[in-house]
């Protein structure tokens, strides 16, 4: 018998290991500004060409590599980081697999120039798919320049499975917000397409985020801060009236490296409890450092998971770290029986000023002069007075009873007030109807062969969700005007994705005005969005529209439609009037598609005659 197994080659082991280390743009730039970070860098370049796919370059000033490392850097399982598998519990490193740049080498053109500050020349190194093509001495600065070139050249279905231009560039961006927020103390520039988008110097916690997220976060944030023996918790959380239905803003950082915990993540939504909708999600920046014995990084080549020694102790302290700073700062409700009630000032006269009370004196007022005030003399007027003519008050008024009677028969006899809507011929006609609401969430009527149910929520959702397609494919839909336009404040990271949705918004019936980089002016609506939701409606949209990634403008507007529906419809719960339950079985039937909603779930049953025969039997 034959032998079949063998080893395989470098590059192609470098090419299997890629598919778990590069998944797209976006993680190569973080394998590299971690690798810039861990070189000591005090300020990071990165610089980016259409999404990543044509150019990725990071520069730092870092202490560089002499010509022999420069060249190992690229080996598969090479690193400065460790040197025992003991090390591996006490990493203080981003870094520590050496798998990255080969990884990155094997499916690319890498262009790397570096120099250590003891040096006077440099090394430039240029490797295609794992194949070193070139190393020369070179003139160039301190620290190490790493240029990654198209990417995937060699691997045309992954290339071919990468996004469009703007989705890959959000990741990026999004990467690039994680480093920079885990690190304050490092300046960092990015630019894409020969445009800068980020100068970030070095700065405070508090500062970074601001810079990060724009102006009008800061009087969002509440700082947190707790320090027991398992766990030293610093950073902020945000106001619970800031609370959104896109995750977009939650960060936990674990000895500076950021990290991805539904387990802690759930701490926090539980310190918000009662603070915020059912739906919604707290923003938080929050930096945990904890011994690096207790944690074990090595689960997953992103590193992006952590598993704790003590993660219920972990959950318990972060959870009453982040009510403590609620209930300090006044953001969450507090009753305190030891106060004294009779000394609390009440809130209509906070912030009112004392003011001196006046004291008026008659100065011709005489007590003696008991005439005078009977006769209404300037002492006052509350004498005794004549009651002459008292008879004249109830003359005719008999007669003008009667008036009154006549005048209310004759204007008021054919409208009279009865407190019901419709006129009796409609209201009978309502009441004889075969549609009734049950439970509050299902709409019962009649057929001929039986009796159907209605899910009302997911009936109003293909209602609108057709609606909503054939306006945006039509462009024919309309606009309610507002008389005052809506301010509101979105992330630059927000406001990009608006500006990309803007033409499909525009076509719903949404006139936006870009007011400042933070800032749009909503000046008409859809006639289905109610106004009190619009912020809820266009947070929904943003979140969607990060979590579906897409670029085709056809998945764009279904996407769109999908979003909208599901914010504006009627939800389990809401009570219908027969008018209105009767509309919504018509209107169900007269879509395209009646039997399931927009998100594949059936919308109704049916009960035949014969079904509820056998119940009964």
């Amino acid at each position: 018998m034959g032998n079949f197994i063998q080893l395989l080659p470098d590059h192609v082991a470098n090419q299997i290991a890629a598919g778990e280390v590069v998944q797209r743009p976006a993680s190569v730039v973080k394998e590299l500004m971690e690798n810039a970070v861990d070189a000591g860098a005090e300020e990071i370049k990165l610089i980016v060409k259409d999404g990543g796919k044509t150019l990725i370059q990071v520069v730092d000033n870092g202490m560089g590599m002499s010509p022999t490392d420069a060249r190992l850097s690229f080996e598969r399982h090479a690193t400065s980081k460790i040197r025992s598998a003991e090390d591996l519990f006490q990493l203080h490193t981003k870094g520590f697999r050496g798998e990255a740049l080969a990884s990155i080498a094997a499916i690319a053109h890498v262009d790397m120039q570096t120099r250590p500050e003891e040096e006077e020349l440099g090394t430039h190194l240029r490797i295609e798919g794992s194949r070193v093509v070139a190393q020369e001495v070179s003139v160039t600065p301190k620290g190490t320049s790493i240029a990654v070139k198209n990417l995937f050249y060699n691997i045309p279905a992954r290339r071919n499975f990468l996004k469009s231009n703007k989705v890959e560039f959000r990741h990026i961006t999004d990467e690039f917000h994680r480093v920079a927020l885990a690190h304050p103390g490092i300046s960092f520039y990015f630019y894409h397409n020969d445009s800068e988008l980020f100068h970030l110097n070095k700065t405070s916690q508090r500062k970074r985020i601001i810079n990060v997220f724009g102006h009008k976060t800061d009087e969002k944030l509440v700082p947190v801060q707790e320090e027991t023996e398992v766990v030293k918790i610093n950073g902020f959380i945000c106001k619970p009236e800031f609370s959104k239905k896109s995750r977009g803003e939650q960060f936990f950082f674990v000895n500076d490296r950021f990290i991805k915990s539904p387990y802690l993540h759930h701490a926090v939504q539980a310190a918000f409890e009662g603070l915020i909708k059912p739906e919604s999600y707290p923003g938080y920046f929050l930096y945990l450092d904890v011994d690096p014995t207790s944690i074990d990084i090595n689960i997953h080549p992103t590193k992006t998971e952590i598993k704790f020694d003590d993660e219920h102790t972990l959950y318990a302290i972060l959870k009453s770290a982040v009510k403590h700073s609620l209930g300090q700062f006044h953001l969450a409700p507090m009753l305190d029986f030891e106060k004294d009630q009779n000394l609390e000032t009440p809130y209509a006269y906070q912030n009112k000023e004392a003011h001196i009370p006046g004291i008026a004196v008659n100065p011709g007022f005489n007590p003696f002069q008991h005439e005078s005030r009977i006769s209404g003399g300037s002492g006052g007027g509350y004498g005794k007075r004549s009651t002459e003519g008292w008879e004249n008050m109830f003359v005719d008024l008999e007669s003008k009873s009667s008036r009154e009677e006549a005048f209310s028969s004759v204007h008021f006899e054919s409208e009279a007030v009865s407190g019901k809507i419709f006129p009796p011929a409609e209201e009978k006609q309502v009441n004889e109807g075969t549609t009734f609401q049950l439970r509050r969430k299902y709409i019962v009527t009649t057929i001929r062969s039986g009796m159907l149910i209605i899910d009302q929520q997911r009936a109003h959702q293909r209602v609108l969700y057709e609606k909503f397609l054939r306006n945006m494919t039509l462009k024919e839909s309309l606009s309610q005007q507002l008389l005052f336009p809506v301010s509101l404040q979105f992330t630059p990271a927000e406001m990009n994705v608006i500006q990309e949705l803007h033409n499909h918004l525009q076509t719903l019936g949404f006139v936006i005005e870009l007011a400042s980089e933070e800032d749009i002016n909503i000046k008409g609506l859809p006639p289905l969005v109610p106004e009190k939701q619009l912020g809820s409606v266009l947070d929904t949209l943003i979140a969607e529209y990060r979590q579906e990634n897409t670029s085709n403008s056809l998945s764009q507007s279904d996407m769109l439609a999908k979003a909208l529906c599901r914010s504006v419809s009627v939800n389990s719960g809401d009570v219908l009037d027969p008018l209105s339950q009767l509309a919504l079985v018509n209107d169900l039937f007269a879509c395209k598609e009646s039997m399931l909603s927009p998100f594949n779930k059936p919308i109704f049953i049916t009960l035949t005659e014969n079904e509820i025969d056998k119940k009964f039997n």
